[in-house]
């Protein structure tokens, strides 16, 4: 059952003390606009910033983290529907509690309700806001590569090359 408008409200005003007393900057690194691979590191910073100053960026278009099982997917699924991006490499570690990693994955496999929610999702708060024709869009068009728990550079760097070789192969 989705959560009521007063939980709604008291999630969104937590949510909004967090972001003011423990700031995460947004981190995002351009790589090859030609490229329709991405890849998601999760709540693994130090990897994503490795990842940015590596010769792996040379293959991948963008590559971001993902901390929130809602709106963080939200953005994420938004923006490889309007990009174009056929490929996302999930990997690095998953946020605690949160488990966006887990419910982008669940998405991806079993689409979500008619009330937003993801099904299969054990996240606490698995509700999305896109609409259910880009959830599908998202869901046929992107493959999605589980590497959860992956945080070796050169592990994620070889699954980038690896996926550009069948692309162009």
């Amino acid at each position: 059952m989705r959560a009521g408008p007063a939980a709604r409200a008291l999630g969104d005003a937590l949510g909004a003390l967090c972001a003011a007393a423990l700031p995460v900057p947004d981190r995002l690194y351009l790589g090859d606009p030609g490229s329709d691979v991405a890849v998601c590191t999760l709540s693994s910073t130090g990897l994503l910033d490795e990842l940015g100053r590596s010769p792996a960026m040379a293959g991948v278009r963008v590559a971001g983290r993902l901390l929130s099982e809602n709106r963080g997917i939200d953005a994420l699924v938004a923006r490889a529907c309007a990009e174009g991006i056929r490929c996302i490499i999930v990997c690095g570690a998953d946020a605690r509690g949160h488990r966006a990693g887990h419910s982008l994955l669940a998405l991806w496999r079993n689409g979500a309700g008619p009330d937003g929610r993801i099904r299969g999702s054990a996240s606490p708060d698995p509700y999305l806001g896109s609409p259910p024709d880009v959830i599908g869009r998202f869901r046929r068009g992107v493959a999605l590569v589980d590497l959860v728990g992956e945080t070796r550079l050169w592990r994620v760097a070889a699954e980038v090359s690896s996926r550009l070789a069948a692309s162009r192969g």
